[in-house]
């Protein structure tokens, strides 16, 4: 097992952002901090992601991650709070590449999976299982923002420990298998069986 590694897990948000951060020492986490930032509402929203921005990077001066891992927002209906939620996550993973750390991002039903074995769970459950893996300090002021992000953070430390059980192992990590569609498919299958060509 490589060394320590400290991950700083985000819950993007544009009025909160939770952030939660765990040390990574072998297949042991421990937990360093969790909490949430709350930004002005009252600000629109093109200030407010320097205010993120700001936020995210005193964040990486004061915890010092290895990596940074970013919950990716799931697609609701609301258009108008996609794009915005959008482009906080780009302003937080662009603030982690200038910094030169390992990025990653997780949809939510993967942090889910990663971390209680079902992609359906919900936050309750979630929730249950972090207590189970953490000692959370009881503050209703950190929850929610602050649990999801760490949820984010511990399933990028469990991501990092499975590739390198695997690696160890010898065994090869798997390529994700490429969805050709269009044109691409088209050649190949031409590529592939040249007596059907017209």
């Amino acid at each position: 097992m490589s060394q320590s590694e400290r991950i700083l897990g985000i819950d993007p948000g544009t009025v909160v952002m939770g952030f939660g951060v765990v040390d990574r020492v072998g297949s042991q986490l421990r937990l360093v901090d969790l909490g949430s930032v709350k930004f002005q509402a009252s600000k629109d929203s093109v200030q407010r992601l320097g205010d993120i921005l700001k936020a995210v990077e005193q964040l990486l001066d004061q915890f010092q991650p290895n990596s940074l891992a970013v919950e990716a927002p799931f697609f609701g209906k609301n258009v108008q709070s996609m794009l915005k939620l959008g482009r906080a996550q780009g302003v937080i993973l662009s603030a982690g590449l200038r910094r030169g750390l390992s990025v990653a991002e997780y949809s939510p039903a993967v942090v889910k999976r990663r971390i209680s074995g079902r992609g359906a769970a919900s936050k309750e459950q979630l929730s249950g299982f972090l207590h189970s893996m953490f000692t959370i300090p009881d503050d209703p002021k950190r929850l929610l923002d602050a649990t999801d992000a760490l949820a984010v953070a511990a399933c990028h430390a469990l991501t990092l420990d499975r590739a390198e059980i695997l690696t160890d192992a010898g065994a090869p990590i798997a390529a994700k298998k490429s969805k050709a569609k269009g044109r691409n498919a088209w050649s190949q299958f031409l590529a592939q069986n040249p007596d059907r060509s017209v």
